[in-house]
């Protein structure tokens, strides 16, 4: 019986590696991380990922992480959001998406919006949200919190008579918690795709 690759594993591990050494792994240094045994596991393992488009590899065997699984995206410079600038397209750098907006991987989740309480923060119905687990609130950071058992998206407040939840919409009240409050996350960036 052909042994389960269980490819969207090996994918997480490579992007784990990547993320830390900013390189692909070795083949000595793929046995290691896959827990492989023989290096015709990891030759099997590598071409099953070049077919996805997750790596290349070179007439010489050497492997490059695809875009596709390294998450990265250029940057070609700035541009002015102000008065018209000449501006020519300068590669600067290359980062992914989850490193300029994730901290801490193992502590973050994101959820898509639905109301329109926190428009006026700039969070609309459709966004997703990236949270993150465990930092205590600050005064007037967004958080995903549960109160009273329902799960909202609001400002943390706190004040003489304790802990409120602000909507950023004046259609909506604050929510003081009435029997539990519990804190899931803070907000740490707004992802709107248009």
């Amino acid at each position: 019986m052909p042994r389960d690759i269980q490819l969207a594993e090996k994918i997480r591990l490579l992007r784990q590696f990547w993320r830390l050494e900013r390189r692909a792994p070795t083949y000595a240094e793929m046995l290691d991380l896959f827990g492989y045994k023989s290096k015709n596991a990891v030759f099997g393992l590598l071409d099953k990922l070049a077919e996805a488009g997750f790596i290349a590899k070179d007439v010489n065997g050497r492997i490059a992480l695809l875009p596709k699984l390294t998450g990265t995206v250029r940057i070609l410079g700035s541009i002015a959001a102000g008065f018209p600038t000449q501006e020519e397209e300068q590669e600067t750098d290359a980062v992914t998406l989850d490193e300029y907006l994730v901290k801490n991987p193992d502590r973050t989740f994101m959820l898509t919006v639905r109301g329109d309480s926190m428009i006026d923060a700039g969070i609309l119905p459709g966004d997703i949200v990236l949270v993150e687990k465990g930092p205590r609130p600050a005064q007037n950071d967004i958080v995903v919190a549960r109160v009273d058992e329902e799960w909202t998206l609001k400002y943390y407040v706190r004040d003489a008579a304790g802990v409120r939840l602000e909507p950023a919409n004046r259609k909506y009240k604050f929510i003081r918690p009435q029997r539990s409050l519990e804190i899931g996350g803070v907000v740490r960036a707004v992802i709107r795709k248009y």
